[in-house]
């Protein structure tokens, strides 16, 4: 391992930590005494500060220092967990984050204004250490000073430390590791009594590689460190030495008599139960890091863009195997098929995260600005387990974010307008993920005073969006506040009103080729449902003909397929006015011909048929030519002078090298929805998804 993957390294868990450590904090604010979470906090800030002390973070371990003793402080019971306490914790994780993001980057320190922040949560963290040392302003001399093997600790019995034995693979110093780092971070963590230095391993000086490693050492470490601590300080180097560690006399004596008490207490049935899931919570925990491997989002990208390739590459191979008439070819040509779909199933699945991680950010979120507006919270996940495509995870953040500020801001009310209106003073803010039809849906709902309806048609009328005769439904109003620069907040605030978010939610929702939809019920609540594919690289499709031109539907949102009845003028036609619907098993059914709608100019089929889809509860049919069937789709998206095209939602080149539009399902249906599929023809233009 490089200096630089080392120091990548660093940055990557450090940020993971952080992470840990923030929702730790967060959940100790419902159970303050919970000594899980104190702990977890404390070895996220311990195991930094070590990590920190490898690379010579001086700025890191300094601050970090003092955070850790604090923490020190709460897990032995001598500083309560509090409200203020918490909110002086994440405040210094954010400078912890931004001091790692500035070391990483060769900035030590940081800019002014952190140091700035540094120094002033220093001052609040010493209020706590009131009758212990204060927390340095610089990082501790003893990070810089060489180890001292004369000193012996006098509160110690003489040769009762810990013993560390290690011995540094030959490959260390080329992998950008100094060994002389560690022994000195390890002298800030406690004293080294004695340090002997081996050469047994030292070849002759005519044999000597300049830049292998040929050092061990033995030390006798006093510490109030446990053991797992002290193999942490050498985890990124447990690849590339030999490490035993012996525990001092006086904590075997200890070990052993808690487990003569352990076994007393053993009678109890429930303590062995207890202590039996304990240990199996560690098993798995242990069995899962070792199954884990961290892999660059480079080279996964490379790897769905070849297996993309060997998708389209696989439906030719098959298309020229059909022409041959080969049995033998054929069945080698589906299994072949098969294993491809494997390979692009599992392929994807590298990809595929749950969206907790995304949940979980909010509850910061949601925490400071209910505290900054004095207004009170909830915060509940559900479906924090569903999974979805890595890239559609990034993306989403900021749409859920607007969605989430714009939630607290106007949402949910004040804990004395909620009072008034007989509601529990307590707001709650949902935010749930589920599955559907091949599409993910994520749902921010809250309690609050729902959207006026009157407020949205008045400010639409007063921009010109609607006209003062236009009749619309609930749901056309509601989806008004999507437009550009639209809003009805009354005063802008530095969380919301400014007339952007609303649609920037939609606009970067439909560029992951997703759909955002409003319900809101007055003085209830209301809830944004927003539709994503699971991925954006590869679907399953439904490959269908429209005069000469080749089309695919999503297979997950196609329901069936039945052929279009003749034009009986009880269901079709009525003068020169169209309703496009048929009678489908007693339920009406809305369509659309594709081949109107693309101005296929091709022959027509004598026989056409309706592919019955589904999105969002809501059903339309799509009048096609032929029927071809099922196909391994890769998306292809459209460039920019394809921008002003409707009504698709990306391309696709099929096994003979044509190029197949994918139609935008979410998109047809909702235009079936909203204008009650009726079309006015002859001696009227047909309206056309193409736009000029």
């Amino acid at each position: 391992m490089s200096q630089d993957e080392s120091v990548q390294l660093f940055e990557t868990e450090a940020n993971e930590l952080l992470d840990d450590m923030e929702q730790s904090l967060l959940q100790l604010e419902d159970n303050p005494s919970d000594m899980d979470h104190i702990n977890s906090v404390f070895r996220a800030a311990h195991t930094i500060k070590g990590s920190a002390g490898l690379f010579a973070y001086e700025a890191v371990i300094a601050f970090t220092h003092g955070v850790e003793s604090v923490l020190d402080r709460v897990r032995v019971g001598e500083v309560e967990i509090s409200q203020d306490l918490l909110s002086l914790l994440l405040s210094c994780r954010d400078v912890m984050g931004q001091l790692v993001d500035a070391a990483v980057a060769g900035h030590d320190g940081g800019d002014a204004e952190v140091q700035q922040k540094g120094r002033a949560l220093s001052t609040q963290l010493n209020t706590y250490l009131e009758d212990s040392s204060p927390i340095p302003a610089q990082s501790p001399a003893a990070c810089s000073a060489e180890p001292d093997n004369e000193h012996v600790s006098a509160d110690s019995t003489p040769g009762d430390y810990w013993h560390i034995s290690i011995r540094f693979g030959h490959d260390v110093l080329r992998n950008g590791m100094d060994p002389q780092s560690f022994i000195r971070y390890l002298g800030t963590q406690g004293d080294i009594v004695n340090l002997i230095t081996l050469g047994d391993e030292m070849p002759a000086a005519e044999e000597m590689d300049p830049e292998s490693c040929y050092l061990a050492f033995e030390i006798e470490f006093d510490t109030g460190l446990d053991k797992q601590a002290i193999e942490d300080i050498f985890q990124f180097v447990q690849d590339d030495c030999q490490l035993r560690i012996l525990t001092p006399l006086h904590l075997i004596k200890q070990q052993q008599e808690l487990i003569e008490d352990r076994v007393t207490e053993s009678m109890h049935p429930e303590l062995v139960e207890t202590a039996v899931k304990k240990q199996q919570q560690v098993r798995e925990k242990q069995a899962l890091v070792g199954k884990s491997i961290r892999v660059s989002s480079v080279k996964l990208e490379q790897l769905i863009d070849l297996v993309g390739e060997l998708v389209i590459s696989s439906a030719n191979t098959k298309l020229l195997g059909r022409r041959t008439q080969d049995t033998a070819l054929m069945e080698s040509l589906e299994n072949m098929s098969r294993l491809v779909e494997d390979i692009r199933d599992t392929g994807l699945g590298l990809r595929m995260v749950p969206i907790g991680e995304t949940f979980n950010r909010f509850r910061r979120v949601v925490r400071d600005l209910s505290q900054k507006m004095g207004k009170d919270i909830e915060l509940v996940l559900n479906g924090s387990d569903k999974e979805l495509d890595k890239t559609v995870v990034e993306k989403i953040g900021d749409p859920l974010m607007h969605l989430v500020r714009n939630s607290i801001d106007h949402g949910i009310e004040s804990v004395e307008t909620r009072q008034q209106h007989n509601k529990p003073a307590r707001g709650k803010l949902t935010l749930n993920a589920y599955h559907d039809s091949g599409n993910i849906v994520i749902e921010v709902e809250d309690d609050g005073a729902g959207l006026s309806r009157d407020k949205i048609l008045a400010k639409a009328e007063q921009v010109g969006l609607v006209s003062p005769n236009q009749t619309l439904s609930d749901q056309e109003i509601h989806r008004l506040i999507f437009e550009p620069g639209f809003s009805t907040a009354e005063q802008v605030t530095d969380v919301s009103g400014r007339g952007v978010g609303m649609d920037v939610v939609r606009r970067n929702i439909e560029a992951l080729r997703g759909h955002v939809d409003v319900e809101s019920w007055s003085g209830q609540g209301s809830r944004f449902s927003i539709r994503l594919p699971l991925t954006l690289a590869i679907i399953d499709g439904f490959l269908v003909k429209v005069g000469n031109s080749s089309y695919v539907i999503p297979l997950d949102m196609v329901e069936e397929c039945v052929e279009l009845p003749g034009q009986a003028p009880s269901q079709l036609t009525q003068g020169e006015q169209t309703n496009d619907y048929i009678n489908l098993r007693g339920e009406v059914l809305p369509f659309i011909r594709l081949g109107e709608l693309f101005r296929e100019t091709g022959s027509r089929s004598r026989r056409e048929n309706i592919v019955v889809t589904n999105f969002a509860g809501q059903k339309a049919g799509l009048v096609v030519d032929e029927l071809v069937g099922e196909y391994q789709t890769v998306i292809k998206p459209l460039g920019r002078i394809f921008a002003h095209l409707n009504g698709v939602s990306g391309a696709t080149i099929l096994g003979s090298g044509e190029v197949a539009m994918i139609i935008d399902v979410p998109e047809l249906v909702q235009q079936v929805a909203m204008n009650g599929s009726r079309r006015i023809r002859g001696g009227m233009e047909m309206p056309s998804m193409l736009t000029h």
